[in-house]
């Protein structure tokens, strides 16, 4: 069996060799982005969608961070290898983080997938190796230092790949990056510290910290959501009925212990919740739930699901309910997910998933991170995303393509670079598109 999948990686270096990777450039008929986003913007809120535009043309690493729709696109006009894993569908960097195990551990890994969908394994390296040299250009960093970052995501994924290609299955499905073992990891002292703040800080993002800032007293003393529109906005009385019904229907999608746990909750308060960049104008809520005998907070997310934008390019996915695609997924991909993933379908026959809004979540600020602190994160994120591909793929035929060498990360760095410049001309497009009125973007409040 291992050998039929050496030869079958090796098959695909003929088909695709690994120093094709390095080549970008845009075909002549390649679709217009800004045409791309506003046919998504068609099924979302439409008095949101300013929001959405105005947070894409804030930078060039927010504008690659909104459209994983125009990149899926460039993606699937090269050749591909045809190794198939689960992908996230939009490994940028921001989409990597911090999170509580279900035994609180906390743990880095994908922590969004929305976009999840099985194809070939170096679609989310190159989104990732390209989001690095967004970053690090728009950090000011010379296009060598670029590179070498969008570099060290591709190596440590290489490296990562063929490690694990020599475990057996229960090794890989166990494997997971403890937060534990990272600082040891961070080279310089004068970071060190910086990483113990970001992790402390996730320790503190639980839902009783959200009850202080995201509630207030109501009239009758109780906590109710507060009003922040258009980021935050209750749901009228009326619609409580609803939710209770989209509740129910979210319960039977949960395994029966968990069920059990919920219903020790009762949902006290609802609002429409504007969250992300890409995301904005889909139909996110979150809902205030209180323990029935302690009155212990806990808040749970309801996101729209929309169809992935990879589904265009590739097989479609084996579920019909959208949500359940995300939470299949995401729990294909991560080490651990949380207790409360679930799905439903909503009003209008829309399809969601339900997750925990904050359980000791964090994410890094790319914004400013040094030049060798973004190479160690772009390492990270490499292993991570390794990690996740190799419980759903074939991880030997994966190794065996990918070699011992170091020609697929040069190739994949040097793609980074060449997108890096297209998500240049890309954005600048976008605000033009603002400046001629072509379309409307409202400043983030």
């Amino acid at each position: 069996m291992a050998g039929e999948s050496v030869a079958a990686g090796r098959q695909a270096r003929k088909r695709v060799p690994r120093s094709a990777h390095g080549n970008w450039a845009p075909a002549p008929d390649r679709p217009d982005p800004v045409d791309v986003l506003e046919r998504q913007a068609a099924s979302r809120v439409p008095e949101l969608v300013p929001i959405r535009y105005g947070r894409m043309a804030a930078s060039r690493f927010a504008f690659l961070r909104g459209a994983p729709a125009v990149m899926a696109a460039d993606l699937a006009a090269v050749p591909s290898t045809g190794l198939t894993v689960q992908l996230c569908g939009d490994a940028h960097l921001c989409n990597f983080g911090l999170f509580a195990s279900p035994e609180r551990a906390l743990l880095f890994d994908l922590n969004d997938f929305d976009e999840t969908l099985p194809g070939p394994f170096e679609w989310d390296v190159k989104r990732l190796a390209a989001s690095v040299a967004v970053a690090a250009r728009q950090n000011d960093e010379p296009e060598a230092s670029a590179w070498a970052a969008a570099l060290a995501s591709a190596r440590a994924y290489r490296v990562a790949v063929r490690r694990l290609a020599g475990l057996g299955e229960l090794d890989v499905w166990y494997e997971r990056v403890d937060t534990a073992d990272l600082l040891p990891q961070v080279r310089e002292p004068k970071y060190r510290k910086r990483v113990e703040g970001a992790l402390a800080k996730a320790r503190g993002r639980t839902s009783l910290q959200a009850l202080g800032k995201l509630t207030e007293p109501g009239p009758d003393g109780e906590r109710r959501i507060v009003h922040d529109p258009p980021l935050l906005e209750p749901v009228a009385p009326q619609d409580v009925p609803r939710l209770q019904q989209i509740l129910k229907d979210y319960r039977a999608t949960l395994p029966e212990e968990r069920a059990a746990l919920l219903d020790r909750f009762e949902l006290v308060d609802a609002a429409r919740k504007v969250v992300g960049v890409g995301s904005v104008g889909t139909r996110c809520y979150i809902g205030l739930f209180l323990g029935r005998l302690t009155g212990e907070p806990l808040f749970l997310q309801v996101k729209e699901a929309e169809r992935s934008v990879l589904e265009p390019y590739l097989p479609p996915s084996s579920h019909r309910h959208q949500g359940q695609r995300v939470v299949v997924g995401q729990r294909r991909l991560q080490a651990a997910s949380d207790i409360f993933l679930g799905w439903a379908t909503g009003p209008a026959g829309r399809d969601f998933y339900w997750r925990q809004l904050r359980d000791m979540k964090g994410s890094a600020v790319i914004d400013g991170m040094p030049r060798s602190l973004l190479e160690q994160y772009a390492d990270l994120c490499g292993r991570a995303l390794a990690r996740g591909h190799t419980r759903s793929g074939d991880r030997v035929a994966i190794a065996a393509y990918l070699g011992a060498g170091d020609a697929f990360e040069r190739a994949v760095a040097d793609f980074a670079l060449a997108y890096a410049e297209q998500t240049v001309a890309d954005h600048t497009a976008l605000t033009a598109a603002i400046s001629d009125g072509r379309i409307t973007a409202r400043a983030d409040v």
